[in-house]
């Protein structure tokens, strides 16, 4: 396969904003591949080489790049840098000076799929001192047998920026239309959930069908999209929900946690399937040596906790366990807790189709009593008094509030799925807005007086998980101390882009535009319809969306959450509805 093919796609990918279209072209393409290729392409159209849970990333820096693309056409680095200022995409900076070098000269190597995994593989695995010329002259080399289009892509990839506007759902639309029907399109996302792995699946399904994709099980070493809660405004309305009877846990002011343990150690990951292993090697350590089984998949949350006194402490506290340097300190000096809740995989068996209560018992029954590992305290209830009884004994142990999940037997795990077989209660709900928002920052507008000189606010959006788009909501100016603002420039530095993303939905224009990629929790004083937000664009009035009112910042960055897992359109409007009114 001919990489030039392949940047043809991602052209025309990126030449449309219609989802139908991108779906096509992918499905078109993907019939025309064989089982290997398209999981080397899958991989490349989200800028990647390999899963997103894979441990190592391409991560060249834009002047690196710049290096590279000057070497490979022959100009100087002066003028890379001109054109780079200009348009702040090296993508860009590449398509023009390899197209004036095509003028020039008429010889160049065919340039293949495969000479480009193997070129980026290469990139990827240079180490030691003398790593950043090596990256630079391979990724040269590579742009020097390109086409303009081909090294607008290649350089696209390198930076992380690849922005077709391609999602991952609309690769999953895109493999089922090519080798199934829509009806099988549930299946295929099924097995992305639980491996995490989009290439993968796309080569199962290529190789043997959906019998193979229906075949696709958990397993250690692969994440597994989180199940989710819902919201419901009031304990009472919980338990009617639960027919009466649940079981109720502590809801913990922690990091949620995946822990894949095997005979070779535990690795430990977060929601955005970041390795933390080296964040957190005291818990990693203690699951290996308290497991009873031999490998396993469980789920916990963990909490910092105060040193004297065992208390435990905010979600701010543990994120400190975050920083790359000082380790051996940080584990001293920021103690740690799991709390563990549930049981995905034990010795070969993956309980993911398991009901609650079974798993909770087998989690119970799976380790051995351990200082650093505890599960979550937990109470099957039986009325609207033991409901509220307990509840009180969560904020009292401080806190978020509890978790309710059904004893049905179809209380299995739906990874990557929101549902009622878990709602989520929180001391918030009392107050006229229930809950606060993970949401993600598509846009900044210079600020004024004081904010002279930096970001005075954000634009932020949820993701529209129907759709695939993120959709604004509000804009977000109140809540940041100086440091934060200080700090801002270089956070969204890497998402930055020139115009609007095409996965956002927006009305109102910033100053600056940037890909989806930083959460900020936010907290507002209600919902209302917005005829300048898009979120839920259409869904209360013809002419308006539903925006957040007086959003403040918390102080809480959420970098344990992609934007994908952002709070959604969908959960935004149900609370929306909760609030009991048509607030226009």
């Amino acid at each position: 396969m001919l990489y030039s093919e392949i940047a043809d796609v991602f052209g025309r990918l990126e030449a449309t904003g219609s989802r139908l279209e991108m779906t096509s072209i992918l499905a078109e393409f993907f019939g025309r591949l064989e089982p290997s290729e398209l999981r080397n392409v899958i991989y490349l159209s989200q800028g990647r080489l390999h899963p997103d849970f894979y441990p190592i990333e391409l991560g060249m820096a834009d002047r690196l790049v710049l290096k590279a693309v000057a070497k490979a056409a022959g100009y100087p680095e002066e003028e890379a840098e001109r054109i780079w200022q200009k348009e702040g995409d090296p993508g860009i900076v590449a398509e023009d000076l390899i197209s004036r070098k095509r003028q020039r000269t008429l010889f160049s190597e065919t340039l293949t799929l495969e000479a480009v995994v193997e070129g980026l593989t290469e990139i990827e695995r240079s180490d030691g001192k003398d790593s950043q010329s090596q990256k630079m002259k391979i990724l040269s080399r590579l742009l020097s047998n390109s086409e303009p289009e081909g090294a607008k892509y290649l350089c696209r990839i390198v930076t992380g920026r690849m922005r077709t506007g391609a999602s991952a759902m609309t690769v999953l639309d895109a493999l089922a239309e090519c080798f199934a029907d829509k009806s099988a399109r549930p299946e295929i996302e099924r097995a992305f959930n639980v491996t995490c792995d989009m290439g993968l699946v796309g080569e199962t399904l290529a190789r043997g069908g959906m019998a193979a994709v229906s075949e696709m099980k958990v397993s250690v070493g692969s994440p597994i999209k989180v199940m989710l809660a819902e919201r419901l405004p009031s304990l009472p309305e919980v338990m009617a929900r639960m027919d009466g009877r649940c079981a109720m846990e502590f809801k913990y002011d922690g990091m949620r946690i995946q822990a894949h343990i095997s005979e070779g150690g535990a690795v430990l990951y977060s929601r955005r399937l970041e390795n933390l292993t080296g964040n957190f090697p005291d818990i990693a350590e203690h699951l290996s040596s308290a497991l009873k089984g031999k490998e396993a998949i469980i789920e916990g949350e963990c909490v910092a906790v105060d040193p004297e006194t065992g208390t435990l402490l905010p979600f701010q506290t543990v994120t400190h366990r975050r920083r790359k340097h000082g380790m051996d300190s940080a584990v001293r000096d920021i103690p740690v807790r799991l709390f563990m809740f549930d049981m995905l995989f034990l010795d070969g068996e993956d309980m993911t189709q398991t009901p609650y209560a079974e798993r909770r018992r087998v989690l119970s029954e799976s380790f051995s009593e351990d200082p650093l590992l505890t599960l979550t305290t937990m109470e099957v209830v039986e009325s609207e008094a033991e409901a509220e009884e307990f509840f009180d004994r969560a904020i009292a142990s401080r806190c978020e509030g509890v978790m309710a999940k059904s004893l049905s037997d179809a209380s299995v795990y739906r990874a990557g799925s929101r549902g009622f077989l878990w709602i989520k209660y929180k001391k918030d709900y009392h107050q006229a807005l229930t809950d606060t928002f993970d949401l993600v920052a598509v846009g900044a507008f210079y600020g004024m007086g004081k904010r002279a000189g930096k970001y005075g606010a954000l634009l932020m959006a949820s993701p529209d998980t129907e759709t695939g788009r993120f959709c604004t909501v509000c804009k977000l100016g109140t809540g940041f101390d100086d440091a934060f603002l200080d700090a801002l420039p270089e956070m969204l530095e890497p998402y930055r882009t020139e115009s609007c993303p095409k996965s956002v939905e927006a009305r109102m224009v910033p100053d600056v535009w940037f890909e989806p990629g930083l959460v900020l929790e936010v907290a507002g004083a209600e919902i209302s319809v917005s005829p300048i937000h898009t979120a839920a664009w259409g869904w209360v009035k013809d002419d308006a969306g539903i925006g957040i009112r007086f959003p403040r910042y918390t102080g809480r960055l959420r970098d344990d959450k992609g934007p994908d897992a952002a709070t959604s359109v969908q959960e935004i409007f149900g609370m929306y509805e909760m609030q009991g009114s048509d607030r226009a």
